[in-house]
């Protein structure tokens, strides 16, 4: 069954057109990955699909429902989890109020109850709790994120670059856990600019160049 699909979906920002119609698809159960160099428009289709940027033409369908009018906040509460890029971290509060936000902000029974799920799957995470984000280093940051976005991304997860700019134990690490979600029911959509970093994480990787799939 297919738990996300794409067709057709065209970004213009600035009346630039940045997605030229894509064409994807995220089976249940399954992860897949988009790659492409920077500026191809792997950040832009994951923010198209979270509704924080306008879809000027397309479909975008969850489960078959389709999202191009649903405002960003009623996805989160559709079960959409999103991990950006820049970790959007807030420094002043601790780890484990930066992973209940999406909760709060969305009050969803289904992401409050989520916490503990995301301690057992992320025992590292746990240990920083009581800790400010803005006392963590880049990586932890990066895991706090994942965290962040699991609490919300019970159906699927946007994972924008998760291991740009990690060490390779963290990056393994990660893996791992994104490997492990499908298992959990969640569908996951990650990006990458090098195809290596995905080849054996993802069950298809899409290849975007110019805001268009090319392969």
């Amino acid at each position: 069954m297919t738990r996300l699909m794409l067709e057709g979906v065209q970004v213009h920002i600035q009346s630039l057109p940045i997605l030229r119609g894509v064409d994807l698809t995220v089976p249940e159960g399954g992860i897949a990955g988009l790659v492409g160099h920077n500026g191809a428009g792997k950040t832009t289709t994951l923010r198209g699909i979270m509704g924080l940027v306008p879809v000027h033409a397309g479909i975008i369908r969850l489960d078959g429902r389709g999202l191009t009018r649903v405002p960003a906040h009623e996805r989160a509460r559709l079960g959409i989890g999103y991990m950006p890029e820049d970790r959007r971290l807030i420094g002043a509060l601790t780890v484990e109020e930066n992973i209940l936000l999406p909760a709060w902000a969305t009050a969803s029974p289904a992401c409050a109850g989520q916490l503990e799920m995301v301690y057992e799957l992320m025992p590292e995470v746990r240990e920083l709790a009581g800790r400010r984000a803005a006392q963590l280093s880049g990586g932890q940051q990066k895991m706090v994120a994942l965290a962040r976005a699991l609490v919300c991304g019970t159906e699927l997860l946007l994972l924008d670059e998760p291991f740009e700019g990690l060490a390779p134990a963290l990056a393994q690490r990660l893996a791992e856990v994104i490997h492990d979600l499908p298992g959990r029911g969640a569908a996951v959509l990650v990006t990458d600019s090098d195809p290596r970093r995905v080849a054996n994480l993802t069950d298809v990787v899409y290849t975007i160049e110019r805001g268009t799939i090319t392969a």
